[in-house]
């Protein structure tokens, strides 16, 4: 295959009356989407050059799947951007961007001619009110991009990373035969369509001939009403973010009402707390989970690893090994590969699937995506993670926290999910979260649980030295989230510096 839209075209083929995607409200059979899809095609041609962004400034929806598949017929690629967001950030995002065509609602095209749009805004309600072209699609690539997608820059100025169908064809042709998703599945989607989580339920979708059913965002903050949306529409696979998953199992009856048709787990994004694990495994004791590792830059993912039924669960879970056209290096300092066990370095990845770059940012991409030349091999380019990471003796790896997570606190350098990890062995602690306040100097502790505040510390006195302990520890009843269903780290900052500057509670040191 050459682009993505071969997969649409053949499963539509196949299957043209199994139901493609369904949002609550409209659902498309295959043979509808693939029609819908190529009259939008048609539609945004009219109104931009070959291979130019499109801005999808809408929220997840069935049409708007259709819509990204029409940018691809058109021969362009999509970027969604989330009608939520503050206007100043969208303004950010628009200047990079530099689009000429946007598909929205008739809500929201103040706000974006608010945020500085110029060019052509093309209507959900008419986008696809042409002609089907039998030739939409032709004259896609492998090597075109697909999409681009937002990701937050260390600078403070967001980078647009954009990826070609060929790394979307080479990742779903590798996710799809170690996780073995087929037409009888029903893929449950939570992440927002600009969250690279989503090309995973996308593509694994139409490659396969399964339904996607698209979980509105809302009732990620009602776990009731979200397990029992999964019942109704008899969802088989979930592809979620760790912190999704662990807002679905505060529910008290997480046990009895999660559907007992769900064969198959992956979580990824941030790393799954063991004892959040446990309670998945106890209701679906039949399910395999797999634990998937990667930053939106290498495609979707880069390592893999099986939890089978009967696995034991460690303190720790793997993030495994590389699929088969990735290939993973640890670097030291010196940008040396680190070979033996239980040394930490840079995760880098290289092989076929790499984003194609930062769109517009030379200068961060050449910081980013480099080339190495390794054991005296030829140079191959390589994209620095900035996660750490490491291997056991049995040569699994592990992830080791963020380069920007590793603090120095009393002259010793302090890895922030080394704190979260010893928290999450206490009884009573369900999720941790460790954040670093550089203005106060002060190390807060965040968990959710049963476990008390001074139980909490008397334990990690225990196990923690003392430059390690933290000098708030924070009960919280939910973690806030962003918009990608990640802990909002940001937002925890925020708050614990808005109760320094004012005195309120939790001030004080190690207690």
């Amino acid at each position: 295959m050459k682009h993505v839209l071969e997969y649409l075209e053949r499963t539509a083929g196949r299957l043209p009356d199994k139901i493609a995607v369904d949002d609550g409200r409209k659902r498309y059979r295959y043979g509808e989407l693939r029609a819908l899809a190529k009259k939008a095609g048609v539609c945004i041609a009219k109104k931009t050059a070959f291979q130019k962004p499109v801005i999808v400034f809408l929220e997840k929806s069935a049409d708007v799947l259709a819509v990204l598949f029409g940018v691809a017929y058109a021969g362009c690629f999509y970027v969604p951007v989330n009608p939520d967001f503050p206007s100043a950030r969208i303004r950010k995002l628009l200047e990079i961007l530099d689009a000429s065509c946007a598909v929205t609602e008739s809500r929201y095209m103040e706000k974006l001619r608010e945020c500085g749009f110029s060019g052509s805004i093309l209507e959900l309600a008419h986008v696809f009110d042409g002609e089907e072209e039998a030739e939409a699609g032709r004259r896609a690539q492998e090597g075109d991009l697909l999409y681009g997608m937002f990701t937050s820059g260390s600078t403070g100025v967001p980078k647009l990373v954009t990826v070609s169908h060929r790394a979307v064809l080479d990742f779903i042709e590798d996710f799809m035969e170690i996780g073995g998703i087929t037409e009888d599945d029903c893929i449950g989607n939570q992440a927002p369509f600009d969250f690279d989580v989503s090309v995973k339920d996308i593509y694994a979708a139409v490659c396969s001939g399964a339904t996607l059913a698209l979980i509105p965002k809302e009732l990620f903050s009602k776990p009731g009403l979200l397990l029992a949306r999964l019942s109704e529409q008899n969802v088989t696979v979930l592809i979620w973010a760790v912190t999704a998953l662990c807002m679905a199992t505060r529910e008290p009856e997480f046990c009895r009402m999660i559907p007992k048709s769900i064969r198959k787990v992956f979580f990824s994004g941030e790393v799954m707390p063991p004892g959040q694990l446990k309670i998945i495994r106890d209701a679906l004791p039949e399910a395999v989970c797999y634990n998937l590792y990667g930053p939106t830059e290498v495609t979707c993912n880069c390592t893999w690893h099986r939890i089978a039924p009967d696995d034991p669960i460690g303190s720790k879970i793997p993030i495994g090994k590389p699929f088969p056209k990735r290939k993973i290096w640890l670097l030291d300092e010196k940008q040396e590969a680190i070979r033996q066990p239980n040394c930490t370095g840079e995760i880098c990845v290289g092989g076929n699937t790499l984003a194609s770059g930062y769109y517009h940012n030379e200068d961060e991409q050449a910081k980013r995506f480099v080339k190495h030349s390794f054991e005296g091999g030829a140079a191959e380019l390589t994209y620095h993670t900035g996660d750490l990471g490491y291997y056991d003796a049995q040569g699994r790896l592990y992830f080791a926290g963020r380069m920007d997570f590793q603090i120095k606190r009393l002259g010793h350098r302090v890895e922030l999910e080394e704190i979260e990890l010893e928290m999450a062995k206490i009884q009573g602690v369900l999720q941790t979260c460790c954040i670093y306040d550089a203005e106060h100097q002060a190390l807060v502790a965040f968990y959710i649980g049963t476990a008390e505040r001074g139980e909490v510390r008397r334990e990690l006195r225990r196990s923690l030295p003392a430059y390690m302990l933290p000098n708030r520890i924070v009960r919280l009843c939910a973690f806030p989230v962003n918009q990608n269903g990640k802990t909002d780290r940001a937002r925890l900052k925020r708050e614990q510096n808005e109760q320094f500057r004012y005195g309120t509670e939790g001030k004080g040191g190690q207690r």
